[in-house]
């Protein structure tokens, strides 16, 4: 839900008007320069990496080699010589941004690996890589992704994966955007860079094939011989993204009776279907995004979509369509925590504050505890890196979980395994996850969830980022009583930047978007939707009397 009007073309296909100028863009990327009096214009590190569009001077060359020298003085200062491993997706900035960093990284003596024949590497493929190649010690290997997520066409994004394998924390991405923008603030002069072709024959950079070690390893993490033996008809929707080329390996490799509805690579992305707001965004748990694929239910027992670097999922069964992501982290915990007997014990279950509380319900159903952090997958890469958290997931479609025997998987989210673990589902139990949810519904109670994007000016942004407890002055919400005013995650104790306030019968969260000037409040009622509406009303006042 949003607070705007349904666009008359949400879920049509996207109308020539809406496709961007490839040409223009990669142009403005080469020869615009941001304005560092522009705050919007420097280098920032969101929840996962710096992102913008040339278009708009906020995502240039001139970024690009910012960041990837700063990345170079962080490995310098960190002692970090080991492969640093680089995977893009198919947005159309990504491949110039590639090319950039490539002459800064060899110019400063790095060692880099990127896909070969200047394919796509999928977000979690990256962070499996890296975790192999530290896995038996030696020089440490790090890495890049250069990709926006599910953001529009236009929009460029880079982001850095240290040793663990996962988004990088709070304090690398602050020191790293700090020292961009020093360089952008003399002119790039302390920018080491070679020319691509000589950094080609510089001997630093190689090209492997990343899809055969993680495709080889899916063993270790999906039951893939009972889906094997279901004979499930598989459909998968890649939305143009890093992930098509890997499903036809993965079929052909585990004997997988799988269809890719869509192959096309396209930098406009012209076949997709617009968003809520008539945008183009491959965003898979849209479902206006996924309407191409919904459409195909029927033909399949199970199908999935991915976005364009492949680390979301968006589950489509024949029951019910698109599942909501909240429904189906509820239902993938549930089936792992009961088919991973090789799973320790006192590993948790890391959920971000934003997602539903039945998540809680299923788990103490489990016997796992709950662990609760900010918005952001890099809050659970510690935990998923040594063991503590056994599955980490977001309520924007986001999750990974360890290997059968425990271990650690990726530590970035991974759209690959959350498909093929609804095919796993379906295999083993016979019921799709959708039909596993309402079981869950059934025996836990039923929850009513929404989230709301509302205008916020940059002032007010910055504002709610601040609150603290004691800007809420209310006792109630909704008829029941405040048992918690919180603007820090009761799992780490990282702060949430805005404000999460819980009764027994619901909650409200509410926070600043870094990227749109905009506030997200998310609302859960564990009675009905009224109830819900009556949470989102109140909300809205408190959120107003506590900015003033």
């Amino acid at each position: 839900m949003f607070d705007m009007a349904l666009h008359p073309l949400a879920g049509r296909p996207a109308p020539s008007e809406a496709l961007i100028d490839v040409e223009k863009l990669v142009a403005a990327y080469h020869g615009k320069t941001p304005d560092m009096s522009d705050p919007h214009q420097r280098v920032s590190f969101g929840t996962s990496g710096h992102r913008g569009t040339s278009l708009a001077a906020t995502f240039t060359e001139a970024h690009i080699l910012a960041i990837a020298q700063a990345i170079c003085d962080y490995r310098r200062e960190r002692g970090y010589t080991g492969t640093l491993f680089m995977g893009k997706d198919t947005h159309a900035l990504s491949a110039p941004a590639e090319r950039t960093a490539i002459e800064v990284f060899a110019a400063n003596g790095v060692e880099t690996a990127i896909e070969q024949s200047g394919g796509y590497t999928p977000t979690p493929v990256i962070s499996h890589a890296i975790l192999e190649a530290n896995r038996t010690g030696g020089a440490v290997c790090d890495g890049v992704v250069i990709t926006p997520s599910h953001n529009p066409p236009s929009d460029g994004g880079f982001k850095y994966n240290p040793p663990d394998g996962g988004p990088a924390g709070s304090e690398v991405t602050s020191w790293i955007e700090r020292r961009a923008n020093e360089l952008l603030l003399e002119g790039n002069r302390g920018v080491k860079r070679i020319s691509y072709d000589e950094a080609l024959r510089s001997g630093r950079v190689r090209a492997i094939d990343f899809a055969q070690g993680y495709i080889e390893q899916l063993g270790a993490v999906i039951d893939m011989e009972a889906i094997r033996t279901a004979g499930l008809r598989i459909g998968v929707d890649p939305l143009g993204g890093a992930g098509v080329h890997y499903w036809a390996r993965i079929a052909d490799r585990y004997g997988l009776n799988l269809t890719v509805v869509n192959p096309r690579v396209d930098p406009a992305f012209s076949f997709m279907t617009l968003d809520h707001d008539g945008k183009i965004r491959m965003d898979c748990s849209s479902p206006y995004a996924m309407a191409g694929l919904v459409s195909l239910k029927d033909q399949f027992d199970i199908a999935f979509g991915n976005d364009p670097d492949t680390d979301r999922h968006g589950i489509v069964t024949p029951s019910g369509g698109l599942m909501n992501p909240n429904h189906y982290l509820c239902a993938a915990i549930r089936y792992l925590c009961t088919h991973r007997s090789g799973w320790p014990a006192a590993a948790k279950i890391g959920k971000t504050l934003v997602s539903s509380g039945i998540i809680d319900r299923v788990a103490a159903a489990v016997g796992r505890a709950v662990c609760e952090v900010p918005v952001g997958f890099k809050w659970f890469a510690p935990g998923l890196y040594d063991g503590s958290l056994c599955f980490g997931g977001e309520e924007s479609a986001g999750a990974s979980f360890v290997r059968r025997d425990g271990t650690v998987w990726t530590t970035d989210k991974d759209g690959i395994i959350l498909g093929l673990l609804a095919c796993e589902i379906t295999a083993v139990t016979g019921r799709d996850p959708a039909a596993h949810y309402r079981e869950i519904e059934s025996e836990l109670g039923r929850s009513f969830y929404t989230r709301i994007d509302t205008p916020a000016e940059p002032e007010q942004k910055a504002k709610l980022a601040r609150l603290d407890a004691g800007s809420v002055t209310d006792s109630e919400l909704a008829g029941d009583p405040i048992t918690a005013k919180l603007t820090a995650a009761p799992g780490n104790g990282a702060p949430i930047g805005g404000l999460k306030v819980v009764t027994e019968g619901g909650w409200f969260a509410a926070r600043p978007s870094g990227t749109e000037n905009i506030y997200k409040l998310y609302a859960e009622s564990f009675r009905s939707e009224a109830h819900l509406q009556r949470i989102v009303e109140e909300a809205r006042a408190l959120v107003l009397r506590a900015l003033g």
